[in-house]
């Protein structure tokens, strides 16, 4: 088939065709715009992401160091309450009413209070004398005149306060008992 074109179709599709051409400008233009819109987000929100990375990886150092700190913290805590418990328990036993404490004397002067007659002895192996040396029961002579001596004391409940355990036996005066 034969068409035939004029001058003035001619002119139609000619201005068609420009009208197209602008228009695919035009939207050639405003997808531009978008594609860089879209380009700009994404580097935005990429930025965003290694900030919050980061951030993160700070909050987990400071988190895990902060956790390290609360477990030291509880086991000193830990050793403070077995330590006050320890305590308490000797307190408890200090305050026994009929327990015996020894004091050691060196040369009439007291030394040191133990909490039994084998500390004592312990301690005194430390200054020179030997724990299984000549020990002998305290005797009349006066305590100055002995390198080292052990009393044993007990506390007496209706007092307050301590008592010799072992009092010598009263020696009847002119032989009379």
């Amino acid at each position: 088939m034969i068409r035939i074109v004029t001058g003035s179709r001619l002119e139609r599709l000619e201005a068609d065709a420009t009208a197209a051409r602008e228009q695919a400008r035009q939207a050639s233009a405003a997808a531009g715009e978008q594609f860089g819109d879209h380009v700009r987000e994404l580097f935005a929100v990429t930025g965003r992401a290694e900030h919050a990375e980061a951030a993160a990886s700070e909050v987990g150092m400071l988190l895990s160091a902060a956790l390290e700190e609360l477990a030291a913290a509880q086991e000193e805590l830990l050793l403070n309450g077995i330590a006050i418990r320890r305590l308490r328990e000797e307190l408890a036993e200090a305050r026994r009413v009929g327990r015996e404490l020894t004091l050691l004397m060196h040369y009439g002067q007291p030394h040191t209070i133990y909490r039994s007659r084998e500390d004592a002895l312990a301690d005194t192996a430390t200054h020179g004398v030997p724990a299984s040396g000549r020990w002998v029961p305290s005797d009349e002579r006066p305590a100055a005149e002995v390198t080292w001596r052990i009393e044993a004391f007990v506390q007496e409940g209706s007092t307050s306060g301590f008592r010799r355990a072992f009092q010598p036996a009263p020696e009847p005066v002119g032989g009379v008992a």
